[in-house]
């Protein structure tokens, strides 16, 4: 996914050439002439003219005013037709499914959530996102044959060559679910099926520009803790598609030390970072969380149920929307400035941040994009502990400047990354034939 893609003056490739001139003009936020395309992608004047036709024709581009450089006629700009394509993004979580519809720019333009259907009733679990998906397209009054498809951002392990959910830890009535091809039946969409940390990191690359999209980390903090990889603008998948699981990083853990996997101060940071557990220490410290952990639960803290998502490293099981509550009012907490509220940010921000140095070296990155839904309610403290943590770490190993930032995507990171995924096949230049021609 390079920043500009070369184009081929073969008649062969002229759908590869479409992605090619439509990716830059995307990525153009003044637009671009046919010249300036024509030097951009290495494309002859007549390919970019061609191309550029049947972009117009097919309402993906338009042209926008004209600019005068040097002598000769004016310069007609081409500019991206944003709503003329869209693309859906569903992530499933232990919690809710998100739903996201996104138009070519990656702007949301409706979005949506239900709870997460019980997979023990597959057929169920399609017939909901399924309704779910088509009410989102409806009430957006988008056409739908304007979709180009859904994604979908599922924890792992996934089996992506088939389009099956594994067994994801926090979901653990979902078994061998056949998502991607029972969903696409059911809406007569593409579907593509990815894990969530990966399709994250997707939708940060396609939604960044330049450089600060060719390497990079991407934390992923939601029920659990991993870390999606870019190398040279591309995703790192891994051969069976599940990288990302960075939760056994042994860590130094501080004040959050007393993991069962842990030794002394140090754990597995994975561990040591589970909202669960976070919100039990927040508990125990005095941090007011609301009204919406009654106490009644087996370890007597309200987060557990007869329903429960998951359970935790002590082997209870754990209510997660009610730890999803109590995570807004601790983000409330850390707003309102109570100094045990960001201490405990600031904890876990420095914790994230002694493992991301272990993949920084490693990979000598120069960038970590810190993101998900449990993160952005913490981020305003977390975020400069972890940056801290990062470059002032005695192991750090690379000389040059290390970026540390937060996604721009919000808490619905996942999904919008996974109706990226769609947007990316549609839009970004490969040898393979995309989704341009629905």
């Amino acid at each position: 996914m390079a920043e500009h893609r070369r184009g081929a003056n073969l008649p062969s490739l002229g759908g590869f050439n479409r992605t090619v001139v439509l990716d830059a003009v995307r990525r153009s936020r003044d637009g671009l002439s046919r010249v300036e395309l024509a030097g951009r992608t290495g494309l002859s004047p007549q390919t970019v003219s061609n191309v550029t036709r049947f972009l117009i024709d097919a309402g993906m581009i338009v042209e926008s005013g004209t600019v005068v450089s040097g002598r000769g006629k004016p310069r007609t700009i081409l500019r991206l037709e944003a709503r003329s394509r869209f693309a859906v993004g569903v992530h499933v979580d232990p919690a809710v499914v998100t739903y996201v519809l996104l138009d070519l720019a990656g702007a949301v333009v409706a979005e949506a959530t239900t709870s997460t259907p019980n997979a023990e009733d597959p057929d169920q679990v399609v017939r909901t996102m399924a309704a779910a998906v088509d009410g989102l397209v409806r009430r957006s009054g988008v056409a739908p044959d304007s979709v180009l498809g859904v994604g979908i951002a599922s924890p792992g392990p996934i089996d992506a060559a088939a389009g099956v959910v594994l067994d994801p830890p926090f979901l653990p009535r979902w078994r061998d679910v056949p998502l991607r091809d029972a969903l696409g039946d059911a809406t007569g969409y593409p579907v593509l099926l990815e894990k969530d940390v990966t399709a994250a990191a997707v939708g940060e690359v396609f939604l960044e520009r330049g450089a600060a999209a060719r390497d990079f980390a991407f934390v992923y903090f939601g029920t659990g803790f991993g870390v999606g990889l870019v190398i040279d603008h591309e995703p790192v998948r891994g051969s069976g598609a599940n990288a990302g699981d960075a939760g056994h990083i042994m860590v130094d853990q501080g004040a959050l030390a007393g993991t069962a996997d842990g030794d002394g101060t140090r754990g597995e940071v994975g561990a040591t970072v589970m909202p669960d557990r976070l919100v039990r220490i927040a508990l125990e410290r005095g941090i007011a969380l609301g009204d919406g952990l009654p106490g009644d639960g087996p370890s007597g803290d309200g987060l557990s149920g007869d329903e429960p998502a998951a359970p935790d490293d002590g082997g209870i099981a754990v209510d997660l929307a009610a730890v999803d509550r109590a995570w807004d009012a601790l983000g409330a907490a850390i707003a309102a400035g109570d100094p045990a509220a960001q201490a405990l940010a600031a904890e876990i921000g420095t914790v994230m941040g002694r493992a991301v140095v272990v993949i920084v070296n490693l990979l000598d990155l120069d960038r970590v994009v810190f993101g998900g839904p449990f993160w952005s309610r913490i981020s305003a403290t977390a975020l400069p502990a972890a940056t801290a943590a990062i470059s002032g770490s005695p192991i750090l190993v690379p000389k040059h400047p290390v970026t540390v930032v937060e996604s721009r995507r919000g808490t619905d990171v996942a999904a919008v990354g996974a109706a990226c995924l769609v947007l990316d096949a549609a839009l970004s230049p490969r040898a393979s034939t995309m989704l341009i021609a629905h």
